[in-house]
């Protein structure tokens, strides 16, 4: 019953949002930035903190993960004994709550009701104590937290290692958030953290978008199941928000459509019908919107992209002058074809990229990544019909 008619995704588990590759693609920086604020919690158990800032998808909570998951194995290697707890603020969003996800790290069995944060806090204390650990906690979402007043608890842990001279156990802090949360902190709470400790992550460029859509379909992918320009098209669809998860969830749903059709190919068209079925702009109302030659300027380059990912304007528009006397009009000259092709780029209807050409020129082309060209054609010649 579930069995793919053809077998493109070999690794199912690399396209899901909780796995963590070895290396992230285009977030060195990032990694150095928090090997160098937590060198000192490595090398001589001395607590530190860190703000991690940036956009959904920017890869802030993967690379927290690895960066824990790195400093572990390391830690290891060495004899120190060091742990980490990652505390998802959007479900553990009361200060109990996010205790109870620290101290069940330590004790599945330890009771979810019945006992106050102060309490909580000295049972984290013991089993911190009792283990000898340098323990980093990770608070993702931070900002979720803080706006159901939770400062004192992040004051609390911030001040965990106070009256110690022992560095030998500690609790070190890293705080997750789409925001610049230090400023949401009470007063008390902001003296104890270090401004200069944020660590940022800017929006994925195309590039780096494709980058990381090649190496994941490297590890999740039977090699040579998808096309080059099947991921060149996901990254551009996925740089209007410079989302990395954005993209790693059109190559899944487009390489199980592309399984589902018994195809052994990611081809652009898979790509497109993941877009629409995941976050299309399309709609009847704005096709509805354009006059003829707009309609016809659309439907010429939906014929272009039966199997291609793009089209340059130029085959775009002598494919435009084709269709245009189909249904007995004169085709508009080459400087209103390409304000078409503008109107409808600001529509939303159509993407448009400039690229080099191998004589050293500029070529336009053309995509539509929110619909199967087969589809918004169907639709533009059922329009143009009636």
């Amino acid at each position: 019953m579930f069995e793919p008619r053809t077998t493109i995704i070999r690794d199912p588990k690399v396209l899901t949002f909780d796995y963590i590759p070895a290396t992230l693609v285009h977030r060195e920086e990032q990694m150095r930035s928090l090997r160098m604020l937590f060198r000192p919690v490595v090398e001589s158990g001395v607590p530190q903190s860190a703000f991690l800032i940036g956009p959904v998808g920017t890869g802030k909570t993967a690379t927290a993960k690895r960066f824990c998951m790195d400093v572990l194995r390391y830690s290891s290697e060495k004899g120190i004994p060091m742990d980490y707890v990652m505390v998802n603020c959007r479900q553990s969003n009361t200060e109990s709550s996010a205790l109870l996800s620290m101290i069940w790290h330590f004790d599945p069995g330890y009771p979810d009701r019945g006992f106050s944060v102060s309490e909580m806090l000295r049972t984290l204390k013991r089993h911190v104590d009792k283990r000898r650990l340098r323990l980093i906690v990770v608070l993702d979402e931070v900002d979720v937290l803080l706006k159901k007043g939770a400062d004192d608890l992040v004051y609390q842990l911030s001040r965990f290692n106070e009256e110690r001279g022992d560095l030998s156990t500690s609790l070190s802090l890293m705080m997750i958030s789409q925001e610049h949360v230090i400023d949401r902190l009470d007063q008390a709470s902001m003296s104890t953290f270090k401004r200069a400790n944020t660590v940022r992550f800017g929006r994925y460029s195309r590039d780096e978008l494709y980058d990381i859509v090649n190496s994941r379909a490297d590890m999740a992918l039977v090699p040579g199941s998808i096309e080059a320009d099947s991921m060149h098209l996901i990254s551009d669809i996925a740089s209007e928000w410079g989302d990395a998860r954005f993209a790693i969830e059109m190559l899944e749903k487009s390489a199980l459509l592309a399984e589902e059709d018994g195809v052994g190919q990611v081809k652009a068209e898979y790509v497109r019908e993941a877009k629409a079925l995941t976050y299309s702009t399309i709609t009847e109302s704005k096709l509805e919107q354009l006059d003829k030659h707009r309609m016809l300027t659309l439907l010429s380059v939906t014929r272009c992209l039966k199997e291609e990912a793009y089209v340059n304007t130029g085959r775009a528009e002598k494919t435009y002058h084709v269709v245009a006397e189909e249904y007995g009009e004169s085709p508009r000259k080459h400087t209103q074809f390409w304000n078409y092709v503008n109107d409808l780029h600001d529509l939303g209807l159509v993407h448009t990229k400039v690229q080099g050409d191998p004589e050293g020129g500029r070529t336009t082309y053309i995509s539509i990544p929110d619909m199967p060209a087969k589809v918004l054609r169907g639709k533009l010649e059922e329009m143009l019909d009636r």
